[in-house]
């Protein structure tokens, strides 16, 4: 399942309600301009003699008017069934410069005797669509100009072009911006809100399982996030006490069981009876069992002050001495084969008790006369390889139990293998075929001391 981000969800919310309060405010602006009908008559009036100024030029101290053919289609010559617009522009001494009206003018304008005010407006019917006139005096290069028009049922949709101009420049371009400065902003505060919990994520995925201290982050942590990652690292030591637990536990069980195993063994030594070897044989599987189990307590013990730098080549001629008697023992052969192994940073007892195990079980599931050969190099890999009757019982993983192999029995040395390889960084590789033999390797090359790749 994926999961949405924080920026995204807030960033979502925040352009809903921001859209949301936009469409509110324009509603109210419109509002109040729509069922005030003196403020949006003088709001149109004003924009649109403000269009008529345009036309407006002085050239040599005389001033003209002259309409382009937008606004002689827009304003001039308007009369029809549905209404007439009138305009009328004149100096501020009275000269006429512009007229489309005769007796409309002298009905609708200011007479042209009276000096031109800075903005007139005057209603000649009332209600919707509006029947206003008004008048606006502009300066042109010194020279003063009353711009007058009259509209009448407003034939051109002036009254709408004004309201949509005025939300326009009033609400929607200063909101928009608005807008956009504080997703910009709520964004930019989001990302570097939460940049000290990405880094704690990223610190917990180096979390070391190994290290019963290890904890995350508390810096520059947003209060909230803090009081999570504080639960956190309290959950941590919980799970660190409980580890230790178990560890101690199966450490010590393996111990205290060696001890009266050891004194049985003893005993049923001096019993002549075939079912005494038979519990003798049953008491070493039980040995095994419990020197596997603290192998594996070992490896879940590992202190990271404990890696320090060996020969992969050493540590598998001194495994390869002292082990030679237990193959000899069981009537298999045992050669060593040196190849060249660079320096590696390892835990070299966990590494020689990974290759005891294959080495023992390479032992104790071939037939007589099995030759194992156990090889180090080229490079940082290991390899332990028999010639016997292949992995016929690869264990398999239980969710609950581990790796138990098909017989029943638990897979404690492979577990153990796969266990000493993940501390190292170390992959193992298996080849195998039913009476041909097997070669499991393994890669240390993630662990050379030199930080070089072979």
């Amino acid at each position: 399942m994926k999961h949405s981000s924080l920026i995204g969800i807030v960033a979502r919310r925040i352009v809903a309600f921001s859209l949301l309060a936009m469409a509110i405010q324009i509603g109210v602006v419109f509002a109040d301009y729509w069922f005030d009908d003196d403020k949006l008559s003088v709001l149109m009036l004003q924009q649109e003699t403000e269009a008529l100024s345009r036309a407006i030029h002085v050239r040599d101290g005389v001033v003209s008017f002259e309409p382009d053919r937008e606004l002689r289609e827009r304003y001039i010559d308007r009369h029809d069934r549905d209404g007439s617009i009138f305009l009328r522009v004149r100096t501020e001494t009275g000269t006429p410069l512009y007229s489309n009206c005769t007796t409309e003018c002298a009905e609708h304008f200011l007479p042209m005797s009276i000096d031109a005010p800075n903005f007139w407006k005057r209603e000649i019917q009332p209600g919707k669509p509006f029947s206003v006139a008004g008048g606006q005096t502009f300066e042109r290069a010194g020279a003063t100009v009353l711009v007058e028009l009259a509209i009448l049922r407003d034939p051109n949709g002036f009254m709408y072009g004004a309201l949509l101009h005025e939300m326009f420049d009033s609400m929607i371009v200063p909101m928009t911006l608005m807008f956009c400065l504080v997703i910009g902003a709520t964004i930019w505060s989001i990302r570097s809100a939460l940049k000290p919990v990405a880094m704690a994520a990223a610190a917990a995925d180096r979390l070391d399982p190994r290290d019963s201290g290890a904890r995350l982050p508390l810096t520059r942590m947003p209060e909230e996030i803090a009081r999570l990652i504080s639960a956190v690292n309290r959950m941590l030591a919980r799970v660190a006490d409980l580890v230790q637990s178990q560890k101690l536990f199966s450490s010590s069980i393996a111990h205290e069981i060696r001890t009266p195993v050891s004194i049985a063994k003893m005993e049923l030594s001096h019993i002549n009876d075939p079912r005494a070897r038979n519990a003798e044989r049953d008491l070493d599987a039980l040995t095994h069992i419990l020197e596997q189990l603290t192998s594996l307590a070992r490896a879940d013990a590992v202190d990271p002050s404990a890696y320090q730098s060996a020969s992969l080549s050493q540590i598998g001629a001194s495994l390869a001495e002292a082990i030679a008697p237990f193959v000899f023992d069981h009537d298999k052969s045992l050669e060593f084969v040196d190849e060249g192994t660079p320096a590696v940073t390892v835990i070299p007892a966990l590494v020689e008790n990974m290759l005891r195990n294959l080495i023992e079980n390479a032992v104790k599931h071939n037939p007589t006369g099995t030759r194992i050969v156990l090889t180090c190099g080229p490079g940082a890999i290991v390899s332990v390889e028999d010639n016997g009757k292949g992995l016929v019982d690869l264990p398999e993983h239980h969710e609950d139990l581990g790796y138990i192999k098909r017989t029943g029995q638990l897979g404690l040395g492979l577990k153990i293998v796969q266990r000493i390889s993940e501390l190292h960084d170390a992959p193992i590789a298996f080849e195998t075929a039913s009476d041909q033999g097997t070669k499991i390797t393994i890669d240390f090359s993630a662990a050379r001391s030199d930080g070089s790749q072979t």
